[in-house]
């Protein structure tokens, strides 16, 4: 019933909606490793704080329908929780989090893609939408940097080189 009164009120604010934007963040990286390895260190959350991941720890474990609550290095001090929406073995892994009603709405997509040479290019993006994603994004820093940083740490990781952990 609060979930219908809401989303009844909020259709009659065309305008806030009309000017909520998406945010997007996005990094990829090519890596010297199967899709199953790379998956595999994907899934493996829990280990994330081992390797130069960007993320101080994980609790809850990557299956469909599962709360994760991730603890990022850049922005200790607001955990965030998110619900695996997607999972494809060795393709993708979708998480969804934000604020209730769609107020904000939060996307995270991990994509692996095969190449033809053995490889796997992964791409890591995150969408910020929804009519207060903007009031949300003025307390989110850029996160570019930290997706550089999990990419670059995953291909170390999956090719077993060493990689410095940040904290």
């Amino acid at each position: 019933m609060l979930r219908r009164c809401a989303a009844e009120h909020l259709a009659h604010l065309p305008a806030l909606q009309e000017t909520a934007r998406v945010r997007s963040f996005e990094a990829s990286t090519r890596i010297d490793a199967a899709p199953g390895a790379v998956w595999a260190a994907l899934v493996d959350v829990g280990g994330w704080r081992d390797w130069a991941s960007g993320v101080d720890r994980v609790d809850g474990t990557v299956a469909l329908g599962e709360r994760l609550t991730i603890y990022a290095t850049m922005i200790r001090n607001r955990p965030f929780p998110v619900t695996v929406t997607e999972i494809r073995p060795a393709e993708s892994m979708r998480w969804r989090g934000g604020l209730p009603l769609g107020l904000a709405v939060i996307e995270r997509v991990y994509r692996l893609d095969p190449q033809d040479d053995g490889g796997t290019v992964l791409t890591v993006r995150e969408d910020h939408t929804g009519p207060l994603a903007p009031l949300w994004d003025r307390t989110t820093p850029d996160l570019n940097p930290s997706f550089r940083q999990f990419c670059a740490g995953i291909k170390a990781l999956t090719e077993g080189r060493p990689s410095r952990r940040r904290g």
